[in-house]
């Protein structure tokens, strides 16, 4: 907004910001991850300001943003994921914002009409023919009504919270137990061929390898599907060992490669903590070392070691958003 105030808003119109400021340019698929789950621990008056921001947007624009540029809603990437983000401020007590409106908010978005929701929310996964990058939607718009579900149970909204309780699973619809991978389906069935190394356009700027750890709402009930944490621990080995080439188009974002893990882009960037869900959290300890050191030259002197993993963890989030010089 200008120094009296007064911005652009989603409706193309001049608005006052009353009580709080408002911000412009939520690239929110980068962000959602650690950047504002970051801001929420140390910046909580900007971050209650992004929430009026968006729930202003959402009243003059018809929904919450997405990927939001200059009053523009770009949708240049995937999910809803102002929706996280705004729950994760709730669930650290940033509290003082119209709740009730954050949730008509949170449901508009989850069912409009475009994206392939409409698939999403009627089949519980979305096909090849439904939409493009149907693997990372079904997955994402899992997450995005997790969080959902989260908000409306804490407000006492019980029967939303257990519908979208339900779209969380969403996410298992497109397991393909056989080979242990997310997988494309087309007309319910699993596409063929398919290998987990291809990066093509059923996934957004990855490929199976690293989507297939893409369930952060629900770790538990991912490994009771797999077997155990024994299985988990095994898969992830795999993706640490596995070859560092993809098939596929070539795809820029895929960089800073550990076998098929990929530091260089968003959806790889929780993995390395998903052995802390099996009886090897040493795992976790080692892989953050590693990326550290192999991949941040510019390190603080006497930081990393071999101590604990919260000391490493922080140092990592806050360098992979740029904290850190």
């Amino acid at each position: 907004m200008d120094v009296d105030s007064n911005y652009r808003g989603r409706d193309q119109q001049i608005h006052k910001a009353d009580d709080f400021v408002y911000y412009s340019v939520f690239s929110l698929w980068d962000t959602y991850r650690a950047a504002h789950p970051l801001y929420s621990l140390i910046d909580k008056k900007r971050t209650l300001d992004y929430v009026k921001t968006f729930l202003a947007q959402y009243q003059q624009g018809g929904r919450l943003p997405v990927w939001e540029l200059a009053s523009c809603e770009t949708d240049c990437m995937i999910g809803y994921h102002s929706v996280p983000v705004i729950v994760d401020a709730f669930e650290k007590g940033i509290k003082n914002f119209d709740t009730k409106l954050a949730l008509e908010a949170m449901i508009k978005s989850a069912n409009w009409n475009h994206l392939g929701l409409p698939a999403f929310n009627n089949k519980g996964f979305i096909n090849v023919e439904d939409e493009h990058e149907s693997i990372s939607k079904t997955l994402e718009y899992a997450y995005d009504d997790y969080c959902i579900a989260l908000f409306a149970r804490q407000i006492g909204q019980n029967e939303i919270a257990q519908e979208y309780f339900n779209k969380a699973s969403f996410y298992k619809n497109i397991f393909d137990a056989n080979t242990g991978f997310m997988r494309p389906r087309k007309n319910g069935n699993w596409i063929n061929p398919f290998d987990p190394r291809e990066v093509n356009n059923h996934f957004t700027e990855a490929n199976s390898w690293q989507y297939s750890f893409y369930f952060p709402q629900d770790v538990s009930g991912y490994i009771e599907m797999i077997g155990g944490k024994d299985q988990l621990e095994k898969k992830l080995d795999q993706l640490f060992n596995e070859n560092s080439k993809t098939t596929g188009r070539e795809q820029s974002d895929i960089t800073g490669l550990i076998g098929q893990y990929a530091h260089g882009n968003e959806p790889s960037h929780h993995i390395a903590y998903l052995y802390d869900y099996t009886n090897s959290k040493h795992k976790t300890q080692f892989m953050v070392n590693k990326i550290i050191n192999e991949f941040y030259a510019n390190q603080p002197d006497g930081l990393i070691g071999n101590e604990d993993c919260g000391q490493m963890s922080a140092w990592y989030v806050l360098s992979a958003i740029g904290f850190y010089p």
